[in-house]
């Protein structure tokens, strides 16, 4: 396909390229100044706050903004993606994880069959399973309850449950729902992994879901058998079906490896794993720890975003705004990183999460058509909660590098501490912060400001800040299980606006497979060397000095 299709070669991308000069020309400090110009970038949707005022950016900017989605058809690859078109064309595939945490009288089809019932045919299931093992009907093989809950999965199988379950840890309704529970996620396949998940538990009270499409994972697979050898040592070989249950879609292997097929929970190859947390990937271990009931707020408030996303116009979209300012920042004013600032520690395991959404979706060379793109996409994605970033990395983002900042807060705490003669609580503490720090990035510290304040003259070019650094800020009225749906929803059709208008395929990621394969060689050429003493052959130098000593040790 010619070059031309790519959105480099439109109008719209031209005439944004041209305007980055007249952005350059004005500061955040004179674009805070306009009224009329903040007030239309603070957006309101089902209580959540999104104020982007601070973004390099004017009434100019969104309509080019605006026009490039037009050049990208971005309304109709939205459209697409919610009719069940298969846009993850390289794997011929549907995206419909949308339909994960659809309504159950919805109709989504794929391939003109409505999946809906499917999807609510396995969350009924995980509702049934759940309540047995948390009620005490289904009990280990020794007879005790199952209270101790270890999910093996690893990538998108673990970073998205791993974040809702430390998100929901403290709050208060899901502590009562978890109460002498535990859930615990092994993931890494060194051995330490292992050891720090089972440290503690009982395998007489230990379930384990293991979590893999195929069934055929290495790293997951192997972890499972390492639990299963854990638990039939303890209880013999015939206690693995009552102990462990599946998420996968492989009934032959499942059976094969020793759990009931009837306790195999499906998902779908329109999901990606990555987004996959609303699927039995994250349902079932976390319906396990605080219950369905609990859970099902969650896939409401990712729900009401995906309305709020097909439905909402392009300039009161939440998703769409932040796709179109992230495309800014990295292709016009070229920013390549974003900082996500959740100010709150309950979302310490966000940033790594939206790392994996965001860098394996949208971290492509090459069109959905396979034309080499000539403009870097994607966004390096990391962050840490308030304050403890400030303590960390915030000196680059205040005086070194420009990285847009994506700031979360939360209006009303999970944990409330009110101390007697404290100016604040501490909640309040916290959120000064978050109030505080985007109005430093954006207006900076002058030379002058710091001479009024009787600054030594040597010091002042090390006090100065520039300011003009970009951010937004979103805030949440709680952060219950329905608000940490909608701000996964949020972040996950953010990342996919731009990947649709970069005109790359967000839903495939073929980039983890030659490691992978490379990998399997290292694995033959270790087995060799360990049990027959072969010699170390076919590869280069440096890997082979490598491997000499690491198998001389």
């Amino acid at each position: 396909m010619a070059s031309s299709s790519l959105i480099y070669e439109t109008g719209a991308w031209k005439d944004l390229k041209a305007h980055v000069e007249d952005i350059e020309k004005i500061h955040l400090r004179d674009l805070m100044s306009d009224t009329v110009r903040c007030k239309s970038m603070i957006i309101d949707f089902d209580g959540v706050l999104l104020d982007y005022s601070r973004q390099r950016a004017n009434f100019d900017t969104l309509n080019k903004l605006h026009n490039l989605a037009k050049a990208a058809h971005l309304k109709e690859k939205i459209n697409g993606m919610f009719n069940g078109e298969r846009i993850n064309s390289t794997e011929n595939r549907s995206v419909l994880h949308i339909a994960l945490r659809a309504p159950r009288d919805s109709v989504i089809n794929s391939d003109g069959k409505n999946v809906v019932p499917d999807v609510w045919q396995v969350l009924d299931k995980i509702r049934d399973f759940s309540e047995r093992v948390r009620s005490g009907a289904w009990v280990g093989a020794t007879g005790k309850v199952l209270k101790d809950v270890i999910a093996i999965g690893i990538g998108g199988s673990f970073l998205g449950p791993l974040f809702v379950h430390t998100a929901l840890q403290k709050d208060p309704e899901a502590i009562e729902f978890a109460r002498g529970r535990q859930l615990r996620f092994l993931a890494n396949v060194d051995p330490i992994d292992v050891a720090r998940n089972i440290a503690g538990l009982n395998p007489e009270t230990t379930l384990v879901v293991v979590v893999s499409k195929t069934f055929t994972t290495a790293e997951t697979m192997l972890n499972a058998r390492t639990l299963r050898e854990w638990i039939s040592a303890a209880l013999g070989p015939q206690a693995v079906a009552k102990h462990m249950v599946a998420v996968s879609t492989n009934l032959t292997l499942v059976e094969k490896f020793g759990i009931d097929p009837n306790n195999a929970f499906a998902f779908w190859d329109w999901v990606g794993g990555r987004y996959s947390v609303c699927s039995a990937v994250g349902v079932l271990p976390l319906s396990l720890q605080y219950g369905f009931s609990v859970v099902e707020k969650f896939l409401k408030g990712a729900s009401s975003i995906d309305q709020h996303f097909y439905s909402a116009p392009f300039e009161k979209n939440l998703p769409v705004l932040l796709g179109l300012l992230s495309i800014w920042n990295v292709s016009f004013l070229g920013y390549p990183a974003r900082a996500i600032l959740p100010y709150s520690q309950a979302l310490e395991k966000f940033a790594p999460h939206i790392q994996q959404v965001s860098m394996e979706s949208n971290g492509k060379g090459v069109s959905i058509d396979g034309v080499p793109l000539p403009y870097e996409t994607g966004e390096i994605d990391f962050g840490e909660p308030g304050t403890n970033g400030q303590h960390s990395f915030y000196q680059l983002i205040h005086q070194g590098r420009v990285i847009p900042c994506d700031f979360i807060g939360v209006v009303k705490s999970q944990q409330p501490v009110y101390l007697k003669g404290e100016m604040v609580s501490n909640h309040d503490e916290l959120m000064s912060n978050f109030f505080a720090q985007p109005d430093a990035l954006a207006y900076g510290k002058t030379a002058e400001q710091l001479l009024k304040e009787n600054v030594p003259q040597p010091l002042i070019p090390h006090k100065t800040f520039s300011g003009n650094r970009p951010s937004l800020s979103l805030l949440l009225p709680t952060l219950n299980a329905y608000n940490i749906g909608q701000l996964l929803a949020i972040y996950e059709h953010r990342i996919a606006v731009e990947g649709f208008l970069w005109g790359i395929n967000s839903f495939d990621q073929w980039g983890v497979e030659l490691g992978k394969s490379l990998a399997t060689q290292v694995r033959k050429q270790l087995h060799a060397s360990r049990k027959k003493g072969e010699p170390i052959e076919g590869f280069n130098f440096s890997t082979t000095t490598m491997l000499t000593r690491y198998l001389e040790c």
